[in-house]
């Protein structure tokens, strides 16, 4: 069994959680997940199959969330899940004001990441050091939202505001309820969150556990094709001589069309998907050299 799941992730579940679920329902070892979600978040959480695990560095990194912020309440996670440090009543704030704020985090942002996340620094999780109490200084990551549209606003003692957010990988949601917080000088926390698109898989047709589960029942289960998830990646298609050669890691001629250094699909033929490959130019001949061959000839 190999390929991938557009899962649902459930409330209270880590990634590791349903990694560990998915073990044991598909009786498979090898499975691996695309991107990490907070335990309290739902939705999309991509999950590879068999060897198809050595295909997750190559989908699509974007992602897209719709997130609840609360306004007037800071926390020591930057979510409902930690301890309450502050509660300020964000009652005088406007929607016309929070518009504005937002406009801020849109485009490329410099980002400080939660001290209670999976980040490592000096070789340790930041929430391992956050938990036995260590202060340690959270460098900041490059980050670009390229969307952040607002769906709904309720105002009140500690006003709430629904965001729908199209972001580039290693972008903290939680991250960007705090600093809005911050900006408005209210304070902020994320109190909900459901992850709508990663790796190019929709939470539309996600599925969720109990669905796997009466698919295996029934005998209907089908992973994902590795194709259908690389859609993204240009593609070049090899005769079968051509293509034994490159299963056997030896450089082909390349194509001008395809862009240099960049990840492309590979084809024999007959529509056979063989793996992944990049081009280089070495003494202004253009080779199509293999990363990682999926399947051999």
């Amino acid at each position: 069994m190999q390929g991938f799941i557009n899962l649902f992730k459930p409330t209270d579940f880590t990634s590791h959680d349903c990694v560990a679920k998915l073990r044991g329902l598909l009786r498979l070892k090898r499975i691996g997940h695309g991107g990490t979600l907070d335990p309290a978040a739902t939705g999309v959480l991509p999950i590879a199959l068999g060897k198809a695990t050595r295909l997750l560095q190559y989908l699509q990194p974007d992602k897209a969330y719709q997130a609840t912020i609360r306004l007037g309440v800071v926390t020591a996670t930057d979510d409902l899940e930690g301890e309450i440090i502050s509660q300020t009543p964000g009652t005088n704030v406007t929607l016309e004001q929070v518009t504005w704020t937002l406009k801020q985090f849109i485009g490329k942002l410099s980002q400080i990441p939660p001290k209670y996340s999976a980040i490592q620094v000096q070789g340790k999780r930041l929430y391992d050091l956050a938990r036995r109490g260590e202060t340690i200084e959270v460098p900041a990551r490059n980050v670009e939202v390229y969307q952040l549209e607002i769906l709904e606003w309720r105002d009140g003692e500690y006003p709430e505001i629904d965001v729908a957010i199209s972001c580039s990988a290693g972008t903290y949601i939680r991250a960007i309820a705090r600093d809005l917080g911050t900006a408005l000088a209210t304070g902020g926390t994320l109190a909900a969150l459901i992850r709508t698109q990663s790796a190019g898989f929709s939470l539309s047709n996600s599925l969720t556990f109990d669905e796997l589960t009466a698919q295996l029942q029934q005998g209907t289960f089908s992973p994902i094709a590795p194709p259908a998830a690389l859609q993204h990646l240009p593609l070049v298609t090899l005769s079968a001589p051509v293509a034994q050669k490159w299963c056997q890691g030896q450089k082909v001629a390349g194509d001008e069309q395809i862009l240099i250094n960049s990840p492309v699909q590979i084809y024999r033929e007959d529509d056979k998907f063989l793996g992944i490959g990049h081009q280089e130019e070495l003494e202004k001949v253009l080779s199509l050299i293999p990363d990682l061959v999926y399947e051999p000839m």
